[in-house]
């Protein structure tokens, strides 16, 4: 097959696993700056130029989409769709994906297991949002933030009333969510490649940190996951439209709650834990279900 991997970040672990086991499968796979990438759309054949030639024919894309990069990569994205390229993740499960206030609301109408969450306009009703999430502590997410960015535990009434009222004052959207004490710090990434989930580690925050993300000093283990978990992660990537996905899930008393559902799940963390080849499972699945037409077919310019 010939294959297209839209990632901004050539060198990275993810982009670099990706086109080692696509080549060892004996497959093309070109790297794609999505934003050097554009298009010329008309009545009769849209082209996607990339750094001033038409690109040639692809029979699969993997999209590795930043979070800062997402309008311009999913329109990216929807014109290879146009085309009829087979895309292992939709530009429109992306966008819902990235959408924390929208996956939430997806995810809360099919019953998945989810952390008590308010949204609101203004700061009028501060201490009633505070109420609705049971109090302190409580989590506060900006809509926007990325590997932990623009998250905050407020431990205190008082702490969490300073913080809502600043980003109130900045005008930038975000969450009030409820704290699951029982975590204890810790939360599991499912990893997700059509309909199976093919790894789980369980990451832990650092000492003096309640973020358990690796990029934020987390640390991972391998660990078996129940049932519960399992199709947790499985209905949670359904719901996003994603077949490949790293669901987050918190171990709570009432069962699992999916904090997270990443379009763009990171590979060397969930590798390097279980030992697992993910990056050849994901060829694997496009060598599956992606369908080739004729190799040698190019975009007219």
């Amino acid at each position: 097959m010939n294959i297209a991997l839209l990632s901004r970040a050539p060198n990275c672990y993810s982009t670099r696993q990706l086109a080692v086991a696509a080549r060892n499968r004996g497959h093309e796979l070109t790297i794609i700056d999505y934003y050097q990438c554009y298009m010329r759309i008309n009545q009769e054949i849209s082209v996607i130029y990339y750094r001033g030639e038409p690109l040639p024919y692809f029979d699969a894309i993997i999209p590795r989409i930043g979070a800062n990069g997402s309008f311009y990569g999913c329109s990216v994205l929807r014109q290879f769709e146009a085309l009829n390229t087979y895309t292992i993740n939709s530009s429109i499960a992306i966008t819902r994906a990235r959408d924390k206030l929208r996956a939430l609301q997806l995810l809360s109408r099919k019953g998945v297991g989810l952390p008590t969450t308010v949204f609101a306009h203004s700061g009028h009703d501060i201490k009633d949002l505070i109420r609705m999430v049971g109090g302190t502590p409580l989590i506060i997410k900006l809509l926007e933030g990325t590997q932990g960015i623009g998250v905050v535990l407020a431990e205190t009434k008082k702490a969490a009333e300073s913080v809502i009222e600043a980003f109130y004052g900045l005008k930038v959207d975000f969450l009030l969510q409820e704290y699951i004490k029982e975590a204890e710090g810790a939360d599991l990434r499912c990893f997700v490649v059509g309909n199976k989930v093919v790894a789980a580690m369980k990451r832990q925050a650092a000492p003096g940190e309640f973020r358990a993300n690796i990029h934020r000093g987390g640390y991972g283990q391998e660990v078996k996951i129940t049932k519960a978990e399992r199709d947790t992660a499985l209905l949670a990537a359904k719901v996003m439209g994603l077949k490949l996905a790293g669901v987050d899930i918190l171990r709570s008393s009432r069962g699992p709650l999916v904090m997270e559902v990443n379009s763009s799940p990171g590979l060397q963390g969930i590798e390097t834990t279980t030992r697992k080849d993910i990056a050849m499972l994901i060829i694997q699945y496009l060598e599956e279900h992606a369908h080739p037409l004729n190799p040698h077919q190019k975009f007219e310019g």
